[in-house]
């Protein structure tokens, strides 16, 4: 159950992703940053046509986000594979866990249920910049639980 506080609203660091049955606090489900889609009311609504002109590459936004900092992990991509040559079984359950500042206690739960991957992607190599090789999977879903 999302525990409501009335003077001061969540912070949005600290949470957990859990990919199927994963432990969410395994070195692969690392997450350093969710990008949650537009919860629309009416099911297939379509997006304002101002918002149809994206630049190549960018994420959709009917589609949840999940990046992490490449460790050489390929979860992802195996995932991702199995999807694309169509030899994934089912969609996957994608729990996300807000938690508060103790680390421990959940206060708020969003369950995507029949998750399946629709696109994975690398940041840029560049021996300039010297930054964090991030990855990012684009995750389509059937519906979506909070509690």
């Amino acid at each position: 159950m999302a525990e409501s506080r009335q003077l001061r609203p969540h912070g949005n660091a600290h949470f957990l992703v859990e990919i199927g049955r994963t432990n969410a606090r395994a070195p692969e489900a690392g997450f350093c940053e969710v990008i949650f889609p537009r919860f629309l009311a009416a099911p297939g609504a379509q997006r304002p046509s101002a918002v149809t002109s994206e630049p190549a590459g960018a994420p959709r936004d009917d589609c949840l986000v999940l990046r992490r900092g490449a460790t050489g992990a390929l979860d992802l991509y195996e995932w991702w594979q199995a999807a694309r040559d169509g030899s994934a079984k089912r969609g996957r359950v994608v729990t996300v866990k807000l938690l508060a500042a103790d680390l421990a206690t959940v206060v708020m739960t969003w369950r995507f249920r029949n998750a399946r991957p629709l696109a994975l992607s690398y940041s840029p190599l560049n021996a300039l910049d010297g930054s964090v090789l991030m990855e990012a999977i684009e995750l389509a879903f059937d519906t979506v639980e909070m509690a």
